[in-house]
């Protein structure tokens, strides 16, 4: 205990609090307001902190502040929307950085901790143990291929470092899930390193086949996928999907879960033709 205590104290140079505040008409605003607050964590000498997009997109001014109570003007350089991690840049040189680790290499049952901003300058961490590695659906049609889920509790806010009892990075903190020994989502800290050249100098990764988005809230029942909501001027909503409808089938396959119906529609390419639907709207059958 006492040598986790000793390398809590060492990492937490590394962490800040981000403050961002976001322009009105932005389209993430009625969803995550125009003001938010993050953590971020300096993973590079040269200024680069990485953090989670939800907290930063559509940033107007970001402001970073270190546990010390210095506070720097901080630049989006990259937003991954496919993994969720996000790339700031800071003008500072030479502090103390994180040292990533290899995401890759972790196992269920390993022991990790979480180390999150509850204000500017104060700073909590939570412990746990890895849970599952797999894949990860949300409502939203967030997907990740490999996601890391703990039994850590997430003790502040959003896009903290994951690291393990080495002192590794291994994932930025996105989600509360709060599933018994499911309590909290990282993103493995690999979706960044393996494409770090391409975030860098584009901001993304042009060569990745990008998921299509349908723009619906989905809640998966017994019966099929109920529309939970529609994003307004969405494809869904233009391709006549209601809040209520039930999806019964996707491209003539039916589907009753709501991770197959998902990745159904966002295996379509951007840019090909949009998928077929069958749906049910007060009990009747209803083709789009």
């Amino acid at each position: 205990m006492n040598a986790l205590v000793g390398l809590v104290r060492a990492l937490v140079p590394v962490t800040l609090t981000l403050h961002v505040r976001v322009p009105s008409q932005h389209a993430s605003v009625p969803v995550l307001g125009d003001e938010r607050m993050g953590t971020a964590t300096l993973v590079d000498p040269q200024g680069l902190l990485l953090t989670v997009t939800y907290v930063v997109m559509g940033g107007r001014e970001i402001e970073a502040t270190f546990p010390d109570g210095r506070k720097f003007p901080a630049e989006i350089v990259a937003q991954d929307f496919e993994s969720g991690i996000a790339v700031l840049s800071i003008p500072v040189r030479d502090r103390p950085t994180a040292s990533l680790g290899d995401s890759r290499g972790l196992a269920v049952g390993q022991d990790v901790f979480i180390l999150a901003s509850a204000d500017p300058t104060a700073r909590r961490v939570g412990s746990g143990v890895v849970t599952d590695l797999g894949p990860f659906d949300a409502y939203w049609e967030y997907m990740l291929d490999s996601a890391i889920q703990t039994s850590a509790f997430n003790p502040g806010l959003g896009g903290g470092p994951l690291f393990d009892t080495r002192g590794r990075m291994l994932g930025v903190t996105s989600l509360n899930l709060g599933q018994v020994g499911r309590f909290s989502l990282a993103i493995p800290v690999h979706l960044f390193t393996e494409h770090r050249e391409d975030l860098l100098r584009f901001g993304g990764v042009p060569g990745r086949t990008r998921r299509a988005w349908v723009g619906f809230f989905a809640q998966p029942t017994e019966s099929g996928i109920v529309v939970a909501g529609v994003v307004p001027e969405a494809p869904a909503s233009r391709f006549g999907i209601r809040e209520g409808d039930v999806i019964v089938a996707v491209n003539l396959a039916r589907w009753r879960r709501g991770r197959s119906c998902t990745r159904r529609c966002g295996s379509t390419r951007r840019g090909r033709r949009s998928p077929s639907a069958s749906c049910a709207r007060a009990g009747a059958p209803l083709s789009r």
